[in-house]
Parts: C-alpha cells; sequence; structure tokens
C-alpha cells in the first residue's frame, strides 16, 4: 500500500513539475471529474496537483460546469468557457476533448490519443 502512495505521490510530482515548467502565470484546470461522464470530482486526484502549483504562487483557476459555487478549494471557478481559454496558459485535462481542440497548443493531458 505504501509503494502505491508513493507512486501517486510521485506522478502527481512529476505532472506539477511538468506544468510548471512551462512557466504560466495562470494554470486552468478543464473539468475536476476523473473520467468521462462522472460528476465525481471531490476526491479527484487533480487536488494535489492544484495544491503543488498553487504552491508555487501560480494562480489555478478551475472550469468545471457541475460546480455552482464560486471556488474550488480555494481557486476561482470561472464559468465562462471562453473566457477560461483566454485567460489560461496551461490548460490541464485528463483527455483532449473537442471542446480544447483550437486550444490543443496550451493542453497538458495525459490523453495523447483521445482514448478514455
Amino acid at each position: 500500500m505504501t509503494a502505491i502512495v508513493d507512486a501517486n505521490r510521485t506522478r502527481k510530482d512529476h505532472i506539477a513539475d511538468r506544468i510548471i515548467n512551462r512557466n504560466p502565470k495562470i494554470v486552468g484546470i478543464y473539468r475536476l471529474t476523473m473520467k468521462t461522464d462522472s460528476d465525481n470530482f471531490r476526491q479527484s486526484a487533480i487536488q494535489g496537483i492544484m495544491k503543488r502549483i498553487k504552491a508555487k504562487g501560480i494562480e489555478v483557476v478551475v472550469y468545471e460546469p457541475a460546480l455552482s459555487e464560486d471556488d474550488f478549494y480555494k481557486s476561482r471557478v470561472v464559468n465562462d468557457f471562453e473566457e477560461f481559454k483566454k485567460i489560461s496558459d496551461v490548460i490541464v485535462a485528463n483527455r483532449l476533448s473537442e471542446d480544447l481542440q483550437e486550444v490543443k497548443d496550451k493542453v497538458y493531458t495525459r490523453d495523447l490519443f483521445s482514448r478514455d
């Protein structure tokens, strides 16, 4: 069990470092869900990545239509998708959705082949 926790921590560190190395002023988190068509984001792994990015003084904003709150773990929720794309220097997404095609140069994702 400890090895799994350590591997997850290492993976989050690696992802956060790769995003931080792009030198963004604002990082946008596109959807908080782990899986397509899911609405469970309270325990999402992205929270650990958000924490690491914010610890470096980088602003994090969230686009999540399922959220009615103005912030998510002290990060501003942006409800206007066009504004979200415009202000985000890097967009972190679990998968490269059709919605992100026009800004795919800004997207950081593990989903290189558009598979779930």
